[in-house]
């Protein structure tokens, strides 16, 4: 039997200022998710202990999801302080992920999700870490933690 989570954000109710024709501003109401989502980046990390038959994967992938604040998604003018800057973000992932041999993918994507939490802006998070090839040719074993509001919250109190 399959089992799969369906990902459900919580929509925000909030009311934007926005300019629009002959730059005249209104204030309309809208309900907004705002996610920001990492794919597909290889990581240089050194996860599991293999005998001589049991399949290496090739590179572990990344991917992640992020709830953020919509006002740093849905911004009024183009400006870096407006919004998450994730790059600095991905380097600290790309940091941890190299900070020396795990057992488990697991442990990887739980340090990952405590990384998250240092991060004010962020809401919630999905953390998925993929193995390539699964056997000895094909297949992908992904892991995969989803972190709520709540949740976050309850992590940083302890982090």
């Amino acid at each position: 039997m399959r089992i799969r989570k369906q990902m459900r954000w919580p929509s925000v109710h909030l009311p934007l200022s926005v300019c629009i024709k002959d730059n005249e501003r209104r204030e309309i109401n809208m309900t907004i998710t705002s996610l920001i989502e990492l794919k597909d980046m290889v990581l240089a990390t050194d996860i599991g202990t293999y005998g001589p038959d049991d399949p290496v994967p090739d590179h572990h992938l990344f991917d992640m999801t992020l709830e953020i604040a919509p006002m740093q998604v849905q911004i009024l003018q183009d400006s870096m302080e407006h919004v998450f800057d994730c790059d600095p973000f991905i380097a600290d992932i790309i940091a941890l992920a190299k900070t020396g041999y795990r057992e488990t993918q697991e442990w990887l994507t739980t340090q990952i999700v405590q990384l998250c939490a240092q991060y004010s802006d962020i809401r919630g998070v999905d953390v998925y870490l993929r193995k390539l090839p699964a056997d000895h040719v094909t297949g992908t074993l992904r892991v995969w933690l989803c972190l709520g509001e709540n949740d976050l919250a309850v992590l940083r109190a302890y982090v």
